[in-house]
Formats: structure tokens, sequence, C-alpha cells
């Protein structure tokens, strides 16, 4: 059986610290390519918690730490639990996974699950976040275990939630929660709900091949890139009426919407125009850089 403890002997020198090594490589190779979405949003959204509490530099130092941890653990849990369930289909979709290119085990993929889940409870206890910690673990054991991700409509609500639990926990690990963080959290949430099936026209052979039940699949391809579109080029309405408008037409105000309605825009124009699996996968990444890009301007407009 494989586990992280395989060959960390104690009278074999050097190790611990290659065992150490080996594990933060596997850890991006499984958590990479979802760092865009979860754990850059996060920092993001931390380090404007900690700039609107005017935390002095030794505690915002320790609090963007404790943020890099919290949000590493949370990546990795749900990626090891994801993936595990999704052998299968990321032989298909995503060949290039630690599970399907025999990087690591299942066996030993199920022992680093259990080992992080762990520390992750523990972590957001010790941080004081212990709510969001344990949504966000049963969040992950009904989307993947619990078969959430199998059908549209419980993977979307999965994701929201996910936002919710991810954005509450950036902020309280530097600042109480008010009724104008919680705005912003819920417009986003609400946001990834309608929008977050942009990722699965990326993998519509994989999902058809295992059953999914994902958006483009119970609606079509065709009508579902035109619905897409279609929310994608009303975005910048409810953003501009819900979000801006509350704060006034400042140049930071005017600045940040114009970005945001342009690669709102850019995002429509792309999923009619290209219809690619690498074209819908880059067309998903700009996405979620207009995530990235509405907590950035939380820094200023929060």
């Amino acid at each position: 059986m494989e586990s992280p403890l395989e060959g960390a002997h104690s009278g074999e020198a050097g190790a611990w610290p290659r065992l150490i090594l080996r594990e933060l490589k596997l850890s991006w190779r499984f958590t990479g390519g979802d760092s865009t979405s979860a754990v850059v949003p996060a920092m993001l959204f931390l380090g404007a918690a900690c700039a609107h509490a005017r935390l002095p530099v030794g505690e915002l130092l320790g609090t963007l730490g404790q943020g890099a941890l919290y949000f590493w653990l949370f990546a990795y849990v749900f990626c090891l639990s994801n993936q595990l369930v999704g052998l299968e289909e990321d032989r298909l979709n995503k060949p290039h996974r630690p599970l399907v290119s025999g990087e690591a085990s299942v066996r030993g993929t199920r022992w680093r699950l259990g080992v992080c889940a762990g520390l992750f409870a523990l972590v957001g206890w010790g941080f004081g976040v212990w709510r969001w910690a344990l949504l966000w673990l049963l969040i992950t054991v009904l989307h993947n275990e619990g078969g959430g991700a199998r059908r549209w409509w419980a993977k979307n609500l999965s994701i929201a939630v996910g936002v919710v639990s991810q954005l509450a926990a950036a902020w309280e690990l530097a600042a109480p929660l008010t009724p104008a963080v919680w705005r912003w959290i819920g417009v986003l949430a609400c946001v990834v709900f309608c929008l977050v099936s942009l990722q699965d026209l990326r993998d519509l052979e994989g999902d058809r091949a295992s059953g999914r039940k994902t958006f483009p699949l119970v609606f079509g391809e065709r009508r579902t890139r035109y619905v897409l579109a279609g929310l994608f080029g009303l975005l910048p309405a409810v953003i501009h009426q819900v979000l801006m408008m509350p704060l006034g037409l400042t140049p930071a105000v005017v600045a940040f919407d114009a970005g945001l309605a342009l690669l709102s825009w850019v995002i429509a124009a792309r999923v009619v125009g290209w219809r690619t699996p690498a074209a819908d996968h880059r067309t998903y990444l700009l996405f979620t850089y207009w995530y990235c890009l509405a907590l950035l301007s939380t820094f200023i407009l929060l």
C-alpha cells in the first residue's frame, strides 16, 4: 500500500526532506488546474479583508500565512476526493492527472485524503473558521462521494455554496462579516450557480461516457452555449446595478465595472464562436479570471 510515509524510515538520511518535497510537488499536480478558482480568489478576498481591517504588518503576514495553509488544504481535500471518484472520466478528459498518469495510486490518494481532511478540520478550528471548514467538507462529500456532481443542478448548487464557504472563511480570518461583505458573497455565489456550467462544455465526451447529467448533456450543447452567452451578456448590467451603483460612480468603480463587463462580453462571444475542448477550457479560465478580478476590486470597493 502506497502512503506518504513510504520510504521515510528513521535510519534513512534525508528521507523526510525528500518526502515533503515529493508531497508538495504531488499536491500541485493534483490542485494546479484549480488554483485560479480555489486558492487565488480566496487569497485576494483575504487580502481585501486585511486591508479593510488595517492590520499591522506582523499580524498581516501571520493572517496571510494562515490563509495560504487553509486554502491549500481547502483545494487539496476537494481535488483528492474529486479525482478519486472521477478516475474513469479523467482517463478521457484529463489524462495528465496523477491518478491516471500513475504518479499516485488509488490507495495512496485515499490515505492523503484522510490525512488532509483531518488537518483541514483542525486548521479551521484553530483559525476560528470551523463552521466554514465543516461546510466545505460536507459539500465535498455530497458533491463527490454523494453523487451530486452527476446532476447539473446539484453540482452547480454545491459549487455556489462552496463559494460562500470559501469567501466567508477568507474574510473572517481577518475581519468580521458585515452586510456589505455578505452582499458581495451572495451575488458572486449566484453568478457561479448560473454560469459554472461553462466548465462542462470542455468535458462533454467524458461526462457522456460516465453517465453524468450535466447542463449541456441535459439541454443540448447548442442551446447551452446560447443560454450562457446570453447570461454573460447580461451579467455586466447585474453587477453594475447590484454591486457597483450603491458605491457611487467613482473612477475606481467605473474602471472595475468596465473591466468586468469587457471580460463578460469576451466570454459571451467565445462560448458561441469557439467550440473545441481546448477553446472551451480557455473560455472557462477567462471566467475564473473574471471571478478573481471581481474579488480584486474589493480591495478598493469594500
